[in-house]
């Protein structure tokens, strides 16, 4: 599932294209839409909240998506040709550029003053301009019992965090992933390498969490499974973690991130 860094940057993307345009082509594909038409109303912006996009049209009107496993927004000049099949769900146009959305998982039309019903649930978003680091904490320590590596994939908590980012937070700040959150010492630091790490990416079009950008050095422990650390050399261990099979795997390193804190 795309995490919150891509979802940021196709906002831009998206922005770039939509924003400030009067719209030639709407074409919602989804049955509960299928009569709406936005054409004639101008795109106001297009912004990211965590996973979501929430583009907002004149008029008072939402547009929000989400990618969720296999979706994407692929913009490309106005009248160009469109995946074949029956894989997009969604098409914005004006008279310059189009932006169809494919495979999304979620798409829904809504009043702007009722966009908290559908995103009102997300905890603070890490590349949210509102960014609320103690409010993060809080949510997080609202949950004792949890593991922590459950905990920073819970949307309610802190908004935008998926598999990649928690993995590379947890080996950053050298915490198993097991460790029930009332265990963790300093939920704070564990929250300000998230979001430095996803603040870092927002703008690159290749995710680095290393400084490295040598392919297979790039991160740290994602997609790194079974090679040797770049900290300590030791191998790096694999499993799962949790109910949902998009958020099951887990990959860290026994040696820098221990069962028990140190002390």
């Amino acid at each position: 599932m795309p995490e919150g860094d891509v979802v940021y940057r196709t906002a831009r993307r998206l922005g770039r294209a939509l924003d400030g345009r009067i719209l030639t082509r709407s074409d919602f594909r989804v049955p509960r839409y299928a009569t709406a038409d936005l054409r004639g109303r101008a795109v106001l912006e297009t912004v990211s909240r965590g996973k979501h996009l929430l583009t907002r049209i004149d008029g008072g009107l939402t547009v929000h998506t989400h990618l969720l496993m296999e979706g994407s927004r692929r913009i490309a000049p106005a009248g160009h040709g469109l995946p074949p099949g029956d894989v997009v769900r969604l098409l914005l146009a004006n008279a310059e550029w189009q932006a169809a959305g494919v495979r999304l998982g979620m798409v829904d039309l809504v009043p702007t003053g009722e966009e908290e019903r559908l995103v009102g649930h997300l905890g603070p978003d890490l590349l949210g301009t509102d960014w609320d680091q103690r409010e993060a904490v809080r949510r997080l320590a609202a949950h004792p019992g949890t593991t922590i590596g459950e905990a920073l994939l819970d949307q309610r908590n802190v908004a935008g965090i998926g598999t990649v980012y928690r993995a590379e937070t947890l080996f950053l700040a050298g915490t198993w992933p097991w460790r029930r959150v009332e265990e963790v010492e300093d939920l704070e630091r564990i929250v300000g390498i998230a979001q430095r790490l996803l603040r870092a990416n927002g703008e690159r079009p290749n995710r680095v969490t290393t400084g490295d950008t040598t392919p297979g050095r790039d991160t740290w422990v994602y997609g790194r499974a079974g090679r040797p650390c770049l900290r300590c050399g030791s191998r790096i261990s694999r499993g799962e973690m949790g109910t949902r099979p998009q958020e099951r795997l887990i990959v860290w390193y026994r040696r820098c991130q221990p069962e028990r804190a140190a002390g």
